[in-house]
């Protein structure tokens, strides 16, 4: 079946955009529309082009026989920013103060729209870097683990607290709560990680790190490489942080229970900016 370039172009693009970090040959890419490689390499141009001006993301070409095209996930600064300070005061509201300081971020969280943002915005940050698998700890920080591993197309690993038969035979060490100050069991399967692999670590909020910093050391049992730290929420306040290395998309710095203030910002996504 002959194939328009209008049809290419927007096959093409859907392709591409559900195949992030694919190395696509040309010659895949000429049998599905039955067209010439040159044409094909024009269709790539334009939509090479269209990436970079929306700021969608750009398209590596890899020269030689072997070689091809890929596609890497990009963000608008503008419109990353503008979903952040929106994302802030959706969070700021009174209403999500619940007893003890602590926010509801469930419907968030549960919200497939923002979810797919944040994702986006943070593998954004990571895609040019090596990244083998994303780990996240059970429970609420799997759906944004499971977003940013779609715009990387890696895996995703998860550690939890206890044993789950599926899972087979476990790895697990002990670490410190940060915000508790009390010792915690965190295990993941054997099977689940290759020695040696870099690893992204995304999670919901961090406080005092002390569960990211447990999954660090989870790292090492399996001679895996820290990728990067990624978290949607930092707490600003937090006394003796076990981690210093991370990026973070916003900051809480208050809570004011008797007011039933709650502080927040932007937080380092930007900061090499």
């Amino acid at each position: 079946m002959k194939f328009r370039r209008s049809e290419r172009l927007v096959d093409m693009t859907n392709y591409l955009l559900e195949h992030p970090g694919q190395l696509v040959s040309l010659t895949f890419f000429a049998e599905r529309y039955s067209s010439a490689k040159s044409s094909i390499s024009e269709d790539l141009t334009i939509i090479k082009e269209t990436f970079e001006q929306r700021g969608i993301g750009s398209l590596n070409t890899v020269p030689g026989a072997a070689g091809g095209v890929k596609y890497i996930v990009n963000v608008n600064r503008g419109e990353a920013k503008g979903f952040i300070d929106e994302l802030c005061r959706v969070i700021a509201s009174p209403e999500r103060l619940l007893p003890g300081g602590y926010l509801y971020m469930t419907d968030i969280l549960g919200d497939p729209q923002t979810v797919n943002t944040v994702g986006r915005i943070i593998a954004a940050a990571y895609a040019k870097k090596r990244v083998d698998v994303i780990m996240t700890m059970a429970t609420k920080g799997i759906p944004l683990a499971y977003s940013v591993a779609h715009y990387l197309n890696v895996p995703v690993v998860i550690a939890r607290r206890d044993n789950k038969v599926t899972e087979g035979s476990t790895v697990s060490i002990n670490y410190v709560s940060g915000s508790l100050k009390r010792i915690q069991t965190m295990v993941l399967s054997k099977r689940s990680l290759a020695e040696g692999s870099n690893v992204l670590i995304v999670d919901d909020f961090m406080k005092a790190g002390g569960t990211v910093n447990g999954m660090v050391s989870l790292l090492e049992e399996f001679k895996a490489t820290l990728a990067g730290i990624a978290v949607l929420v930092e707490s600003e306040k937090a006394d003796e942080r076990l981690v210093d290395d991370y990026t973070s998309l916003i900051k809480l710095s208050g809570v004011n229970e008797k007011d039933k203030s709650i502080n927040v910002a932007q937080g380092n996504y930007f900061a090499a900016e």
